[in-house]
Formats: C-alpha cells, structure tokens, sequence
C-alpha cells in the first residue's frame, strides 16, 4: 500500500502548476514556466521519498497550454533530459504517479471538436509519462463524462472515443465513478465493453452507490486491474462537516479513516488522498497505516 496526494505541496514555497494566458503563449514563456513546474516537482518528490509519501498525482499545468493546437513548440524534446532524470528518480525510489486530466476533457461529448481537444489533452498526459520512462502502472484517471440527456448514448459514445485513442494512451486509462451521473456499476458496464480498469472513489461511492458495499465495491473494482496495470488505486476522503454534498473535508477525519482502514484490510490497493491540506493529511494518513497495518507499506529498498 502507498499512501500519497495530489499535485501540490503546501509546505513548500513552489508550485508546478504555473500557467499563462494564450494570448501570452510563446516559446520563451512556455520554457521559463515549465523550467519552473519541472524545478518544483522535483522538490515535491524527494520531500515526499524523504517521508515515505509514495504515491503522487502530477498537475495537469506541468506544461501549460501544453494540448492546445496554437502549441506547436518541441517542449517535449527541449525538457526530455530533465523528465528522464525525474523519472530515474520516481523509479528509484518505488514511487507510483498518477495523472487526472481536468473536467473539460470529455471523451463523451457530443460535439466532436470537444472529443477531439479531449483525445489531444490525453496523449499529453501520455507523453508527459512515456518522458519520464514510467510503464503502464503510471496511470491516466477519467470520468465518463456528462449525461447530455442520455445516458446509454452518453456511455455508448465513451466507449467509442476510448476504443479510438491511440493504444499507448488507452493502455495508461482508468476510469473512475463520479458523485452524481456515473456510478460503479455504469464503470464496470464500460470496463467490459474497453477493458479499462476502474479506480473506485470511495466517497463517490458512498453518495451514489449501485448498491454494493463498500467491501463489496473493491472487490469489484479490483477484479478489474490485470498484473500490467499494477496495484488497483482508490481515491480516498471524507465529506467536509456542514458542507454541500460532495465536498472534500479540509483535513484528514481520522476516525472515517480507521473505519475505512478496517473495510480495506483485507485488501492491497494504493490510497490517493483527496483532503484539501494535502501532504499534511499524508503524513498524518501514513502514521495510522503504520500503526493499524504496520506490514502495509511498500518498501522501496526491497523494490
């Protein structure tokens, strides 16, 4: 099991998500800005090796603009030295990484330029991790996307943009249930008609079940990953107290996190941390783990 969160460090003095308008898009402004993303992630990583935080979503931002067609300079071979060294080091140190495109990539949508921007936004994600020498196991989550005011349609469409994506792209896809429109039993429809496997959101799952429990719900969702994929991912948080349905808590809810503990124990998967503090709920996450299933976590010098 590892334990980690996603794409910034509020402990330290940097962000790898700086970005710029369009209108300021140029060769010296993109360089200076991901020079910049790539210098933070890089501290981001070995704070969190240092710590033993061993799995970590990249923002989407480490290249600004990086998909859009006005982008056609080579920062992917300008940067290549430098995503190989970071690579090196994921590697070494028994790091896993994750990716989450943003809530405008829609594979679904009935408009085909919207399919179109959102198959040129994955094989970004793609390429970021092919740079940075990772396998398959570095992994691209998904929604399904929206409704449109037909669901089986709305499915049915998703399932035609995956099966059209470039193989080295739909090999790093996961897809995750949502809150709201696609639940786990509308993945797993997907995941027999693409292979793709499901990531379960455990707070999705506990706003909009199909049903199952959540013991239930992991091994359903564990089936679904194959020895080339790597350990099955969960995202993992708790609702924020007083807040609107769907909201994250700002911090770790220990005792929602000792209940889930006790579901999983059973099971190995890699826990995405969802909590609006981020690294400090980690580390406060890893101690629990540490303490309730001290033989849980992935050591990397056995590796």
């Amino acid at each position: 099991m590892r334990i980690g969160y996603p794409c910034i460090n509020l402990s330290l003095d940097c962000r790898p998500s700086r970005t710029f308008r369009l209108s300021n898009l140029s060769w010296g402004r993109l360089r200076e800005t991901v020079a910049g993303n790539l210098a933070c992630l890089e501290r981001i990583l070995h704070w969190n090796a240092e710590r033993r935080l061993l799995f970590f979503r990249i923002t989407s931002d480490l290249v600004p603009l990086a998909s859009h067609p006005a982008n056609r300079f080579p920062w992917d071979e300008f940067f290549a030295p430098d995503f190989a060294r970071l690579g090196k080091f994921i590697r070494g140190s028994g790091m896993r990484i994750s990716m989450h495109p943003g809530q405008y990539t829609l594979l679904n949508s009935p408009r085909s330029e919207v399919v179109t921007a959102a198959c040129a936004d994955l094989a970004y994600h793609a390429r970021v991790l092919e740079l940075m020498g990772l396998d398959a196991t570095a992994k691209i989550q998904i929604h399904i996307g929206g409704l449109y005011g037909d669901k089986q349609a709305a499915l049915e469409r998703f399932v035609r943009a995956v099966e059209g994506l470039e193989p080295r792209v739909r090999a790093r896809l996961v897809v995750e249930n949502d809150e709201r429109l696609f639940n786990l039993k509308d993945c797993l429809w997907v995941n027999r008609r693409t292979g793709l496997p499901i990531l379960l959101d455990v707070f999705h799952h506990e706003i909009y079940s199909d049903g199952r429990t959540l013991p239930e719900a992991l091994v359903a969702a564990a089936k679904t990953w194959q020895v080339k994929d790597g350990l099955p991912m969960i995202d993992y948080s708790s609702p924020l107290p007083g807040g609107r349905l769907g909201s994250h808590a700002h911090k770790l809810d220990e005792l929602h996190f000792r209940r889930f503990l006790k579901e999983i124990d059973k099971y190995d998967f890699d826990v995405m941390l969802e909590v609006k503090d981020k690294e400090r709920s980690a580390l406060r996450a890893l101690e629990i783990v540490r303490a309730v299933v001290p033989n849980a976590l992935y050591d990397a010098h056995r590796a």
